[in-house]
C-alpha cells in the first residue's frame, strides 16, 4: 500500500490477497468497489492518526461522572391489597410466578 500524507492507495492484487486472506470470493466487478471503501477506510484512519492532540488533555470519556449508588434502605410498603389486585396468581400475600429453574 503507498502511502502519502493524505491518501492511501491500494492495489488490485493488495485488495485481491486481502479478500484470499479473509476468503472472500470476490466477483471481478465487485474489487473497485471493494477497493474504493478500503481506501476510503484507510484514508479516514490516516486523518485520526495525524490529527493534532498536543495540546489536548487526556481524557478517558466525555465527563468524568462515576457510579452513584444511594443507600439501600428499607421501606415499608402499605398497600400491599391494592398491588396484588394485579397479580396473574397470588400466594401468601406474595405474587406467584411459573417456576423458571428446575
Amino acid at each position: 500500500m503507498e502511502r502519502d500524507d493524505k491518501t492511501m492507495k491500494v492495489s488490485r492484487e493488495e485488495i485481491l490477497h486481502i479478500a484470499n486472506l479473509a476468503h472472500l470470493n470476490l466477483e471481478e466487478n465487485e474489487i473497485d468497489t471493494y477497493l474504493l471503501h478500503l481506501q476510503d477506510i484507510l484514508n479516514f484512519a490516516n486523518i485520526v492518526n495525524n490529527a493534532p492532540v498536543d495540546d489536548l488533555d487526556v481524557t478517558i470519556g466525555a465527563n468524568e461522572a462515576k457510579n452513584v449508588f444511594r443507600k439501600d434502605e428499607i421501606k415499608i410498603f402499605e398497600d400491599n391489597e391494592s398491588l396484588l389486585q394485579n397479580a396473574v396468581a397470588k400466594e401468601q400475600n406474595m405474587f406467584k410466578i411459573p417456576k423458571v429453574i428446575n
